[in-house]
């Protein structure tokens, strides 16, 4: 019998890549892949590459922190609306709470979301922060 490997190897597409599934039957696109569409219940869905920009649709800072957070201070919670029009909850960072504003233009940032122990695995995940633009020639 082969080893299992460990989770966090096996959820690794998910958590490098934004993935959503999109249903070919209704269009409805969701984050994450899924077996059955949550707008119409079809089991046609496809998973697909989703936008890795969009704007802040929604935002809370939160300030009552949990223990595992309580030395990086408040945070910023949003809801993300992607350019296709699908939306995720994410943490926004590179930006101070007081600067965030609904339809901010946001771009997609890979960051550290937790770590097993000192010297366990280090987990990385999705979050948001500004979308600069670059000066282009």
């Amino acid at each position: 019998m082969m080893p299992k490997s460990p989770r966090i190897w096996q959820l690794a597409e998910r958590r490098y890549r934004l993935l959503g599934s999109r249903c070919t039957a209704c269009g409805k696109t969701s984050v994450g892949p899924r077996n059955v569409c949550p707008a119409c219940g079809s089991e046609d869905v496809e998973t697909v590459q989703l936008p890795s920009t969009g704007t802040v649709y929604s935002y809370t800072v939160v300030h009552a922190l949990p223990a595992e957070r309580e030395r990086y201070g408040p945070y910023i919670m949003a809801i993300v609306e992607l350019e296709d029009g699908t939306r995720v909850t994410s943490e926004i960072v590179d930006c101070e709470p007081e600067d965030v504003k609904i339809g901010m233009p946001v771009e997609l940032a890979f960051r550290v979301i937790g770590q097993e122990s000192e010297e366990g695995i280090i987990y990385y995940g999705y979050k948001f922060r500004p979308l600069v633009f670059r000066k282009t020639n």
